[in-house]
């Protein structure tokens, strides 16, 4: 219900990640008033939803210490708790991120040792598998060097278990690659990401600039919640600029139009690998339970998308195997049991 497009947007993106996920079935939170006629309408999700009516709402501008003391009844609050109840799997909210935050940390809790949660996002990138994983994007601004490799270890798992990579590369994002660069928080956590990297199963590959978020250098980039919030929003901003700017230069005059007929074909392939709303989705990590946030203004494909990731993390088993790594981190090269996980019921 707190998303800038409101439940229609939602609904939407539920119907349209619902034939891409036959095995996953739907808790939805909000007006049922609202919500029931829109899924009434289709017929994809007919026996796939179950709707739990709550009559408030989390907005935009509400602080989330106010959520936390008065958060109860919303629909943003009833989500968290169905996953906190063992209903759902997976949530996934467009709401105010910092609420979300807030009410994931005091009905979920910290995993056992996580001194501060994460938001992992995926980065288009040159890497085979298309992406690389980025945290803290906006969890929390600050982040000690104790924090930063606890980071390292969460964004190794959540690669090695969401992109399949069995041996992740992990790099510290400062100003430059040189040892005697950044603030001195930054080279003590290069001392302790490096010195945990046999015991999380990762490569540490040193310092990474700016340039190498998209690039092949690393599979995960640590940095804290500041920094990492402002590179994903510029990032977003300018693939748009691009965007808008390729539109304006093909739609300059005739034979730019006729140009851009025959580039047709790469032009779509391009804006699919450079549209945001198709990796829509950060990642909650250090909760006792997997929760989403979608970008607050996506619109039903970056709802599905977002959706599409929280199932691929519940079928991956992927919390158990985050908990499992954490608790036991001296166990090197060890997941949680590598056995199949049951397709999620309800997310």
């Amino acid at each position: 219900m707190g998303g800038d497009r409101g439940p229609a947007a939602v609904v939407a993106g539920i119907a349209g990640s619902a034939s891409a996920n036959p095995g996953a079935y739907f808790i939805v939170h909000g007006d049922e008033a609202q919500i029931g006629p829109m899924i009434a309408k289709r017929k994809d999700l007919r026996g796939r939803c179950e709707i739990r009516h709550a009559p408030r709402v989390v907005t935009m501008s509400d602080k989330p210490s106010q959520v936390m003391r008065h958060g109860e009844g919303t629909s943003m609050w009833s989500c968290i708790e169905s996953v906190r109840a063992g209903e759902a799997t997976v949530a996934v909210s467009c709401g105010n991120t910092g609420a979300l935050m807030a009410v994931s940390m005091i009905r979920l809790r910290k995993l056992p040792g996580v001194n501060r949660p994460a938001i992992a996002c995926l980065w288009p990138s040159r890497n085979p598998g298309g992406f690389n994983v980025m945290l803290d994007v906006g969890a929390d601004i600050k982040a000690d060097a104790e924090d930063l490799a606890q980071f390292a270890l969460m964004g190794a798992s959540y690669a090695r278990n969401g992109l399949s990579l069995e041996r992740p590369r992990v790099g510290l994002l400062n100003v430059g690659t040189e040892e005697h660069k950044g603030r001195a928080e930054l080279k003590s956590a290069q001392d302790l990401i490096s010195a945990n990297a046999e015991a999380g199963a990762y490569e540490y590959v040193g310092f990474l600039e700016g340039g190498d978020i998209p690039g092949r250098r690393c599979d995960v980039i640590v940095t804290d919640g500041f920094t990492g919030n402002v590179a994903l929003k510029t990032g977003e901003g300018t693939a748009k600029l691009i965007s808008d700017f390729l539109r304006d230069a093909f739609g300059a005059n005739v034979l730019s139009k006729m140009a851009a007929v025959l580039a047709l074909g790469s032009l779509k392939r391009l804006q699919k690998r450079i549209d945001p709303r198709r990796v829509n989705g950060g990642v909650f990590l250090g909760l006792n339970g997997t929760v989403v946030k979608s970008h607050g203004s996506a619109d039903a494909t970056g709802v599905a998308a977002a959706i599409g990731l929280a199932v691929r993390l519940a079928r991956s088993g992927f919390h158990e195997r985050l908990a499992a790594r954490l608790a036991s981190a001296g166990r090197a090269g060890q997941d949680a049991p590598q056995d199949e996980v049951a397709a999620p019921r309800q997310i």
